[in-house]
């Protein structure tokens, strides 16, 4: 998700209004970030008991999961920059409300349209949260800290991400109402972190006051080659994670005939977590080397995932999620890392927004095809074919790159941590 980190501050308005610097002020926040992310994966474990509560077929799952990340790109364009004109703490009350909302929607929900209604409040709610929890939390962790502003903000995502879908899952093996429990431990917490940031101090000092408009996309000249080919890279590993988020459950207990929920969490869990290690992983690979060790990473996740489904085994299925993981974050950390250090800081906000509603948009559209195969053939050559795609894509990059002959960008996203 974008890290709108940089806010630039005259001395004299410092000298009016410094941002508050508390660590249960920061601990507040990163716990909003995590449960309101945790809160737009959660549904993943859920989708095999929703399709026989409600008689849908595997398509209609991938439009649920898809309207979510269709909801989070519009987000981002419509309310990026929110929290700048009004202030973090509004914008983490607003994000988090909805997420307490959302959760209320899925206890109610009796079908297929309030299912859809509930992931684009959970995608609005995860726009909304990104861009003013990261800036929050860079205005109340001194930047002298062990532990880095970014740092605590990736983890809250990512983990966010990783453990919502892990805990629906275990809740919907222990715990009575496996439709509802989860519902309701979600709708707790995400009230705690409601509460939290409602008696929270607002961090930002200069506001520029609402004014509605579309981001603009903007794709940087001066790094062009650069950030599509870590968009496209980057793009390949989030459209595994959305079809690992979308079928996952589909393919343990119609293929491995794995009924616990879970066992899927745990696979999609994996992905997500190794997205957050990859992304920290970069500052041990060689400058200049990390978008092909991406594509390589992303073409052997790939084969694991085809070879998973070809023997039907559980364990090739999960170490690609974790291989592709970590390649998927490899390639958003180079990425950011290109935008930050090399893009036009007047474009910064800009290009990052671009950046990540390429990544939304891969990360929702090939689940709709994946679903649209799995109906034309079956899940398992379905799995096969956009293995070999995902794979394709990522040498497509790779051959681009020794093509160029041209060392990438020498940047990483250390500075941004």
């Amino acid at each position: 998700m974008p890290n709108r980190t940089d806010r630039a501050a005259s001395p004299a308005g410092a000298a009016i209004s410094s941002p508050p610097r508390s660590g249960i002020g920061a601990a507040v926040v990163a716990f909003a970030f995590w449960i309101t992310m945790a809160g737009t994966t959660a549904p993943t474990p859920l989708y095999p008991l929703y399709g026989k509560a409600f008689g849908f077929s595997p398509i209609t799952v991938t439009v649920i999961f898809a309207v979510y990340a269709l909801g989070v790109v519009a987000g981002l364009l419509a309310f990026g920059r929110l929290s700048d004109q009004i202030g973090r703490r509004p914008v983490l009350v607003a994000a988090t409300l909805l997420s307490v909302c959302a959760a209320l929607v899925f206890l109610a929900a009796g079908n297929v349209a309030v299912l859809l209604a509930a992931r684009v409040v959970s995608g609005f709610s995860a726009a909304l949260v990104t861009g003013a929890a990261t800036a929050s939390l860079a205005e109340l962790i001194p930047q002298g800290r062990r532990v880095r502003p970014a740092t605590v903000a990736l983890f809250a995502n990512m983990g966010g991400l990783a453990c919502g879908t892990l805990l629906a899952g275990i809740l919907a093996d222990a715990a009575p109402s496996p439709l509802r429990t989860p519902w309701i431990v979600m709708l707790v917490l995400a009230a705690v972190g409601l509460v939290g940031v409602a008696a929270s101090r607002e961090t930002a000092a200069h506001r520029s006051g609402f004014t509605f408009r579309l981001q603009p996309l903007h794709i940087p000249s001066e790094i062009r080659s650069d950030f599509l080919r870590s968009a496209m890279a980057a793009g390949a590993g989030f459209s595994v994670l959305g079809v690992l988020t979308a079928v996952t459950g589909l393919f343990l207990g119609t293929v491995l005939h794995e009924t616990s929920h879970s066992l899927t969490g745990l696979v999609v869990f994996t992905a997500f977590a190794c997205t957050a290690l990859g992304q920290l992983l970069v500052r041990r690979i060689r400058p200049g080397s990390a978008l092909s060790v991406a594509c390589l990473g992303l073409i052997l996740a790939a084969a694991l995932i085809a070879l998973a489904m070809a023997i039907t085994s559980l364990v090739p299925l999960l170490i690609g999620a974790a291989v592709n993981g970590l390649a998927t974050g490899i390639a958003i950390s180079h990425g950011i890392g290109g935008i930050t250090t090399h893009g036009d800081p007047q474009h910064r906000g800009a290009s990052v927004s671009t950046f990540f509603a390429i990544l939304y948009s891969m990360l929702a559209v090939p689940a709709i095809g994946v679903g649209v195969l799995i109906r034309a053939t079956s899940l398992r050559p379905a799995g096969e074919i956009f293995s070999a795609l995902v794979a394709l894509l990522a040498l497509t990059v790779l051959l681009s790159l020794a093509r160029s002959g041209v060392p990438e960008s020498r940047h990483s996203y250390e500075s941004e941590r």
